[in-house]
């Protein structure tokens, strides 16, 4: 049972909350009509979902969606520094349960994922695994209901897969964030955009000109390098896959190891979900003034507990923005804490390509309340036809026609017989 309805910041706050989901919302078009659909179906009538995800207008824009499907829906954040306490506030006046405070310490923040957790959820949506975390530890108890859950991102994934590998995962879960229609938009081009939108929004510096070391080059860290090339950065990429240092160099990056990088770049930006990527021998390297950010899920990445060992106390030379004095004078600046740059000093990934992020979790959710009981308790793909629908939809809403295969073609492409 929820031991209190909802604990936000400030419930006054609703009416700027309410005004940047309905901007969302209207900007939203695959998920309006998947939310058709399951306001038709009521294919959550009568269950429970935890939400954990960063909450801000696009996000309530789905769990409005699961709750207007007939779900009792519970929703906090998936990062402190994420939480937009007017969208919160929003929610909360709409009659959602919500816990998430804004710049929530550590304590906090777990006790918020353990309120929304208390409903006994049949459904879990989690961004970066912390429910999961939560529910194969301390809250093993709260799993009995659980038919199936649903993740964001690469990092949650991992770890899911490291759970099923070792035969200790306690429900099946939707891996939303392999879907090509998540990876290969979500991942690339919005991570690559709102990165760029935090940066350049928080420094209020030129990219053009300056050389850009991007840690990671996945589908994060190929959208991020992307964007700093056509800003007219000079690019070098670190890596620890030989295929992806290969592709990074066909693509025409530098690549080299940290070490290397360290002395040469004017802004880092980590994009690999692992900790210790940039450490006390790299910050001793690097200019003065370098800028370094994290865009990986966990703020792990930039170790920042070294940094303060090797300097005075940080001083805030913008919002958002820590400047770390070196013993020689020189300054290292850390955006937004070593916190996912893009969400706790932005607004996130672009209206339009969370549409499709979303529409994939709503439907992936309402798979698993048809389904999740006959599921084994593993990580699943998300299936083809869910995926495809969110491309077909998308294009529907731009007007756009696609060529279909002949019956000939059919026939040709799935035979021996040419």
């Amino acid at each position: 049972m929820l031991s209190k309805d909802y604990d936000i910041k400030d419930i006054a706050l609703a009416p700027s909350g309410e005004k940047k989901i309905e901007w969302a919302y209207r900007n939203m078009p695959v998920l309006r009509a998947i939310e058709k659909e399951l306001i038709e179906e009521q294919p959550f009538k009568g269950l429970k979902i935890a939400v954990s995800v960063h909450v801000e207008a696009k996000t309530a824009c789905l769990a409005r969606a699961l709750a207007r499907g007939g779900a009792d829906v519970t929703l906090t954040g998936c990062n402190p520094l994420s939480t937009q306490d007017d969208v919160a506030a929003a929610l909360v006046k709409a009659g959602m349960h919500v816990y998430t405070i804004h710049g929530d310490n550590e304590e906090e923040y777990i006790n918020h994922l353990k309120m929304a957790l208390s409903i006994e959820p049949d459904i879990v949506i989690d961004d970066g695994g912390d429910f999961a975390m939560l529910l194969h530890s301390d809250l093993k108890d709260l799993t009995k209901n659980i038919i199936g859950g649903c993740e964001e991102t690469t990092t949650g994934v991992h770890r899911l897969e490291i759970l099923e590998k070792d035969d200790k995962l306690l429900y099946p879960v939707v891996a939303v964030n392999d879907a090509r229609c998540k990876h290969l938009f979500d991942n690339r081009f919005g991570t690559g955009q709102s990165v760029w939108t935090a940066i350049m929004a928080t420094t209020n510096l030129v990219v053009a000109g300056k050389t850009v070391v991007v840690a990671g080059f996945g589908m994060c860290g190929r959208g991020v390098a992307l964007r700093a090339k056509g800003l007219g950065a000079k690019v070098i990429v670190t890596e620890i896959d030989p295929v992806k240092a290969c592709e990074a160099i066909m693509e025409g990056y530098q690549v080299m190891t940290m070490d290397e990088a360290a002395p040469l770049g004017d802004l880092f930006v980590t994009v690999t979900g692992c900790k210790d990527v940039i450490v006390k021998r790299h910050f001793e390297a690097m200019k003065d003034g370098a800028v370094c950010c994290n865009a990986g899920h966990f703020d792990c990445e930039v170790n920042i507990k070294e940094l303060e060992k090797i300097s005075k106390d940080p001083k805030e030379l913008r919002n958002n923005i820590l400047g770390y004095e070196l013993s020689d004078g020189r300054t290292i600046c850390i955006l937004a804490e070593g916190r996912l740059v893009n969400l706790a000093s932005g607004d996130g990934h672009p209206v339009e390509i969370m549409d499709m992020s979303f529409a994939l979790q709503a439907q992936s959710a309402r798979y698993i309340a048809r389904y999740g009981k006959e599921l084994p308790r593993k990580v699943i793909q998300t299936p083809e036809e869910i995926d495809n629908r969110v491309a077909e939809i998308l294009l529907d809403t731009k007007h756009i026609s696609i060529d279909k295969l002949t019956e000939e073609q059919e026939k040709y492409i799935n035979s021996w017989d040419f």
